[in-house]
């Protein structure tokens, strides 16, 4: 089973969004609301880990992690790649 990332939806500008992961089918719908406590969720967009290449000679890649940010004032989970 996956694990997703879900973050908070904060309800004041004061509040930062808390992330957290749950295990869960692929076949079962987005939560919407914070298992423990209500809060409402958002499914977080993560880049998942994979091989790429062309043909059965391509030679696997590393992937290297990235910092993001967030996009203040954005509409769902927007990101700046920080280079």
């Amino acid at each position: 089973m996956p694990t997703y990332v879900y973050e908070t939806i904060p309800q004041s500008t004061e509040e930062a969004p808390r992330r957290f992961e749950v295990r869960q089918s692929m076949k079962d719908a987005p939560l919407t609301h914070h298992p423990d406590n209500g809060t409402p969720v958002r499914r977080v967009i993560m880049g998942g880990t994979g091989i790429m290449g062309v043909g059965a000679s391509a030679a696997p890649r590393a992937v290297a992690a990235v910092d993001v940010e967030p996009v203040v004032g954005a509409i769902d989970s927007m990101f700046l790649l920080k280079v």
